[in-house]
């Protein structure tokens, strides 16, 4: 059996799969919100009680899987991407870890990420041929449109830790998406498409964690195979928000898991506009993401 393992240090999560690319079958995962961008919008770097936080969330994650950190692909996205340390949080990961941290840009990103669903869209025996993918980050949100053989992509710079920071009043986090919505249009329409014919599939914490709750799911009894291909209406959203606010913090903690509750809301109203955008009604949501790309794109390089 050949093995790789692959880690996705996002904006917000850190994420390990061990990959079996015989098979093409996930044999274990960790996953912690580590939160790598905390207060980046304010201070414009990654803090030392974040990479405390990543160092930690590694040792533990190389002990419960046993793998080494130095053999294992490792990927950062916007939060790095956006960082002015960034090449001095890098060098001090590998120094406390031995683990080598990549900064992909955000056309990899797409790329990894797009390979992972479409593996996963197979493996759910639904149609792959015309999709538009929402896959919303911490720092960034990546729209990608994939027409049979070929796709376009565009990174948003806003996520939902960002908007988070960015934002106290959610009058004012509405008017910021109304823009944000004309970008996205922009974007589509600069590819002439029709979108009737294409099927909205989302992945990412945000549209898996409103799957889970609809399926009677909470943080701590999430089960993906159940998640995945699953069908999120719009109406799901409202009804997530409205729980969501007339909840307890334990509750929603309990619902959407710690480090993610001041985020959750955030997330749901990204995805809202995405909806609005498409003119859509209900999404496809899949747990796979650029972790299982990382994995997969390992496995066909070399052939494993």
């Amino acid at each position: 059996m050949q093995k790789v393992t692959s880690i996705d240090l996002g904006s917000n999560s850190f994420r390990v799969l061990v990959y079996d690319c015989l098979n093409n079958k996930i044999l274990s995962e960790y996953n912690e919100v580590v939160g790598m961008a905390d207060n980046l919008v304010q201070t414009g770097v990654i803090s030392f009680e974040a990479q405390e936080r990543v160092i930690k969330a590694i040792e533990k994650s190389s002990s419960e899987l046993n793998y080494d950190p130095s053999q294992a692909i490792c990927v950062t996205t916007a939060a790095m991407r956006m960082a002015k340390n960034s090449q001095e949080v890098l060098d001090y990961l590998k120094k406390q870890t031995g683990a080598t941290f990549k900064i992909i840009d955000a056309n990899e990103e797409a790329r990894l990420t797009l390979l992972a669903v479409k593996y996963a869209l197979k493996r759910e025996k639904i149609n792959s041929e015309k999709f538009i993918l929402l896959d919303i980050g911490g720092g960034s949100t990546e729209i990608i449109v994939n027409n049979q053989d070929s796709y376009k992509t565009h990174s948003f710079n806003f996520g939902i830790v960002t908007l988070t920071q960015k934002h106290i009043d959610y009058k004012d986090l509405e008017k910021d998406l109304e823009s944000k919505k004309i970008e996205i249009k922009n974007f589509l329409l600069s590819l002439n498409l029709n979108l009737d014919e294409f099927t909205f599939v989302a992945t990412a914490g945000t549209p898996t964690t409103i799957a889970a709750i609809k399926l009677g799911q909470d943080f701590f009894h999430y089960d993906k195979d159940l998640v995945n291909g699953t069908i999120v209406k719009l109406e799901d959203l409202f009804e997530c928000l409205e729980l969501f606010r007339n909840s307890s913090k334990e509750i929603i903690t309990k619902l959407v898991g710690r480090g993610r509750v001041e985020f959750i809301e955030v997330g749901v109203y990204i995805y809202k506009a995405i909806y609005e955008v498409l003119n859509k009604k209900e999404s496809i949501v899949l747990d796979d993401g650029l972790r299982e790309g990382v994995a997969i794109n390992h496995c066909l390089i070399n052939k494993l």
